[in-house]
């Protein structure tokens, strides 16, 4: 406790959590410091913390009784001997931490208490969460051979530190089994987040966040971004062992140059875009003309670091290939057409007499779901700009149109 406490920045979030629960956003703004600064503070404040589900933070019961400890230690008139001598620091700490003591057996002895008498009625909820993580979660050890094994990072390097596990039931998946794990690798050079998303068991998003230093790798790293990418999907295909991966790694085999590419074999589009020193290898499931972006798998590299793995082939099936609004042009006049007669309300005031751009005008054609499920539609999102700030700080109208259908799936106001 008194290791999280050095810094004056953590002693502040113990203060404000002891006030009230708090986001992060909230904290941020509060404290005036960047995003990395606070994830780190919070990383050392460790089990201090708990984070809810809504994404407050609150004190633990040791947190808490760290608060009160601060308070009697920072706060309190100097405690004079018997010789009309304060004590010493050394003796301000023993008591501080028989202080502790002292709230901890209160605090758990309550806790207890309030678990026993509840026991009863939340037995069968409990059990429920609990016979669920152990038929869905993929656990530690799945996340750590990804790690050890893909992307072949030295965690004997690292201090590991799992900051949350979640798993939750998407029902606007079909009822997808999701779970994710976030970790902390530390060492003395360099500071990593990493997130693992896993759907239904299999690994379906990976994202790094490379705070400090480099990457410790535990097998040397070829020299060039191509040979990276292609040992990585090599690796890949080894652990899910599906044939969709293989014909990836055959297109990528096929290319010798790394720049914007796009190359189609069978149902399967390779698009490699280059931005400065951020590279994206994307593999698209095509039919009809149609590419299905959320079925696919995606690899994106900074400075020949994978930083982030996507992959939702083996999930998402085709619902349709059909399209009848065909261009942006079609998908623009239906949406102008939508949103005459439209109304929203901000502030009490109802909204209905606005005027449309011409321009600027835009349309985005991505497949989405269109119940409950994971069957893709072909679908068209068209952006309407709006000649001013109207009333709820609204400029612009979002159109969404089933491109098979060309039914008008919903309109949105939008803001900033």
């Amino acid at each position: 406790m008194f290791s999280s406490l050095k810094h004056p920045v953590r002693r502040k979030i113990l203060r404000m959590l002891s006030e009230k629960p708090m986001t992060f956003s909230q904290m941020l703004e509060a404290l005036g410091v960047s995003s990395s600064h606070l994830t780190y503070h919070l990383e050392s404040l460790g089990e201090l913390l708990s984070k809810q589900e809504n994404g407050y933070y609150r004190l633990s019961t040791f947190g808490a009784a760290s608060v009160d400890t601060m308070k009697i230690v920072e706060e309190a008139p100097a405690v004079r001997s018997k010789h009309g001598f304060p004590l010493s620091l050394k003796w301000r700490v023993l008591l501080a931490g028989l202080i502790i003591a002292v709230v901890l057996l209160a605090s758990l002895s309550y806790v207890q208490y309030a678990s026993l008498s509840q026991v009863s009625s939340e037995r069968d909820l409990l059990q429920s969460k609990y016979n669920l993580l152990l038929s869905w979660s993929t656990g530690t050890d799945d996340a750590i051979t990804f790690l050890e094994d893909i992307v072949q990072i030295d965690l004997s390097e690292y201090h590991a530190t799992l900051l949350s596990n979640t798993v939750e039931v998407r029902e606007d998946l079909g009822g997808v089994v999701e779970e994710i794990l976030s970790y902390s690798l530390t060492n003395s050079d360099s500071r990593i987040t990493v997130d693992l998303r896993f759907r239904n068991k299999e690994l379906s998003r990976y994202k790094m966040s490379l705070f400090d230093g480099l990457v410790v790798y535990a097998q040397p790293q070829p020299f060039s971004l191509l040979d990276v990418a292609k040992d990585m999907i090599q690796r890949y295909g080894l652990l899910k062992d599906v044939a969709y991966v293989e014909e990836m790694n055959s297109m990528l085999a096929s290319i010798n140059e790394i720049e914007n590419t796009e190359l189609t074999e069978g149902n399967i589009k390779l698009h490699i875009s280059v931005s400065g020193y951020t590279t994206q290898f994307l593999w698209m499931y095509t039919e009809n003309g149609v590419d299905f972006s959320p079925k696919s798998l995606s690899f994106v590299f900074e400075n020949q670091v994978l930083t982030e793995l996507t992959d939702g082939y083996s999930l998402f099936t085709i619902g349709t290939t059909e399209v009848t609004v065909t261009t942006e042009g079609e998908a623009i006049q239906i949406a102008r057409n939508a949103v005459n007669g439209y109304t929203w309300t901000a502030d009490g005031t109802v909204v209905s007499d606005f005027t449309v751009l011409e321009k600027p005008v835009g349309a985005v054609f991505h497949p989405t779901l269109r119940q409950e499920g994971v069957a893709l539609i072909p679908y068209w999102e068209v952006t309407l700009y709006l000649d001013k700030v109207y009333p709820g700080g609204i400029n612009r109208l979002a159109v969404g149109i089933w491109a098979d259908t060309g039914e008008v799936r919903r309109i949105r106001t939008q803001s900033g």
